[in-house]
């Protein structure tokens, strides 16, 4: 065993030997730690470890001592206690500069510990499953790999730690003066990079700190009269890290912006892959979550459908046979404010597809895949951004491809959403989309007449599409093709004259006739459906619970219009 030795204690600290350097490495995840490990000892290091890792070293030819060995004490209780020694923390903590720490080390026998390597267990992953108990959850709780790097983040101006694999080769650059390839490396100033890896530490514990914490929340929940069943959290931590480089600028210039996703792994749109075209922005990156929430309810639509979205609001919407005819009729809703939109379809781009695109000026097109013959049409297009969905396992790529995906756009997977407010910040789940095509159990016609098979139709295509619409939302809608759109107005009645003017000035005031209307909260009086009426609507789908539901029904039937009730409100302010 090497341990660091004093000739005689009283001789000054630049008259002592110093043994060769010794390294700690103790990991879950065993990605590079043999690299690493092997690289240390061909450098003279001392390596030191514990269980299944001190084995996979060993296994693969890699000289180790065991902490075992150095704490003169076996690990105990199934592993719980391995590293929890003075030996091991003495040797982490001593700050070289300091003559008292160094003598304290000789005193007792122990040796300074210069580079510790811990990742931690998988307790995110575990309680993930369903079907998780407590005692396993608890079992998953890391004590040793914590202490230990926060104590070497602690003292990193003399020691190395390194908790992501993804650094074993910077850091073992930085600490040898060589790369793993044993070429000499630069060996400036290291100060910089231990203190990220040492912030890496806090950031990692404050993390896994938070998630052992919320799981153990979740078993003391708090009920609320007001949310039948549900839960509220007496505080939330978040722990996010920046995706890729800063953004350009915000909203406008001058303002400064970042791209935060969750700490665990890229989620919704950092998954999304860009295959051509300038970096996102950040209204982009608004847009792009736009159009995924209005495209998400046809996700399971058996034909190709079109979104074409503008400051987060869908100005188009329609399915067809083809999804070049879906998106001409989309394009045709509102061609003004098309330009400079952001487009999301169901299905691979072609050719036919990406010239209807190409022929106009688009931000961003989100989609499945896009051929050879789109790419090439596309791509000439400098500045046009192609993304494509993440790929699923079990998908049929020419049509179901990233079903999954576009389905939990619109409730971001189960997650909740979080808004900044002055002062504070709010917080809610985050719906189910009303998916197209599906027949609602709770839908209820209260009028005299039903509505018609194709008013159906229209009112389950309106009723979708009108979910990703700003409030107050109306949407008119015929032959599954959005016809005017009325969003963010503070009446009702003003969303519907601005949905039917918007329908006149592209020349749709013929497909008013006969059109079916969804409204995203109820009519608050009859001159909604008034309104409605006079432009030719035959068909309404909304949530109901006004007060006056039954003037407004009354109206409905007075103008042989059919309407349904959903018994569900889909603002989004």
């Amino acid at each position: 065993m090497m341990l660091w030795n004093w000739a005689n204690e009283s001789r000054r600290l630049s008259e002592v030997p110093v043994s060769r350097q010794r390294a700690l490495l103790s990991v879950w995840d065993k990605t590079g730690v043999v690299a690493l490990g092997r690289a240390l000892a061909d450098r003279g290091w001392e390596v030191l470890s514990t269980g299944g890792t001190a084995r996979t070293l060993r296994e693969a030819g890699v000289p180790v001592t065991d902490v075992a060995d150095v704490t003169a004490h076996p690990e105990m209780m199934d592993g719980r206690v391995k590293t929890l020694h003075p030996a091991i923390h003495a040797g982490v903590l001593a700050r070289r500069d300091h003559r008292a720490d160094m003598e304290a080390l000789a005193r007792h026998g122990y040796g300074p510990i210069d580079l510790v390597a811990v990742n931690l267990y998988p307790f995110r992953e575990t309680v993930a499953s369903p079907d998780v108990t407590l005692g396993l959850a608890m079992d998953n709780v890391d004590i040793g790999g914590p202490t230990l790097i926060r104590a070497a983040a602690k003292n990193h101006r003399d020691v190395w730690v390194v908790v992501d694999p993804r650094d074993y080769g910077a850091v073992l650059e930085a600490a040898t003066g060589e790369g793993p390839d044993g070429m000499a490396g630069p060996n400036a100033d290291s100060n910089a990079l231990r203190r990220r890896l040492a912030a890496k530490v806090f950031r990692e514990i404050s993390g896994y700190d938070a998630a052992v914490a919320e799981y153990l929340a979740g078993d003391a929940r708090i009920a609320d009269a007001q949310y039948a069943g549900g839960w509220v959290a007496n505080r939330v931590i978040l722990e996010l890290r920046r995706h890729g480089k800063p953004l350009r600028y915000g909203e406008n210039p001058g303002q400064r912006a970042v791209f935060y996703t969750e700490s665990d792994g890229d989620k919704g749109i950092a998954e999304l892959h860009q295959l051509h075209g300038k970096a996102l922005s950040y209204n982009n990156i608004l847009d792009l979550d736009g159009a995924l929430l209005s495209l998400a309810p046809f996700a399971l639509s058996p034909d190709p459908a079109v979104s074409i979205v503008k400051h987060t609001t869908p100005c188009g919407l329609a399915v067809r046979s083809s999804l070049a005819g879906a998106f001409a009729r989309a394009r045709l809703t509102d061609p003004v404010s098309a330009f400079g939109s952001v487009i999301a379809v169901n299905r691979p781009v072609d050719r036919e597809t990406a010239a209807g695109i190409g022929s106009m000026f688009v931000e961003c097109v989100v989609a499945p895949a896009f051929t050879d013959e789109a790419m090439d049409v596309l791509t000439a297009k400098r500045n046009i951004r192609l993304l494509v969905f993440p790929e699923e396992a079990g998908e049929d790529p020419e049509v179901r491809a990233g079903a999954r995906f576009l389905a939990r756009a619109a409730g971001h997977g189960g997650a909740r959403s979080f808004r900044s407010v002055y002062g504070g910040v709010l917080s809610q789940s985050l719906p189910d989309p009303p998916f197209y095509g599906l027949d609602d159990p709770d839908w209820k016609v209260v009028t005299r007449r039903r509505p018609t098979d194709d008013e159906r139709a229209d009112l389950s295509f309106a009723w979708a599409a009108v979910a990703s619409v700003k409030s107050n939302a109306i949407l008119l809608a015929k032959d599954r093709a959005t016809v005017g759109i009325g969003t963010g107005q503070t009446s009702r009645v003003d969303s519907s004259k601005l949905a039917v003017r918007k329908a006149g000035e592209a020349g749709l005031s013929a497909e008013l006739d006969g059109c079916a209307l969804a409204s995203d909260a109820f009519f608050p009086f009859r001159d909604g459906v008034d309104a409605a009426a006079e432009a030719g609507v035959r068909a309404i789908i909304q949530p109901g619970g006004s007060i006056r539901d039954a003037e407004v029904i009354a109206a409905a039937d007075e103008h042989g219009i059919a309407m349904v009730l959903t018994g569900r409100r889909l603002f989004r302010h």
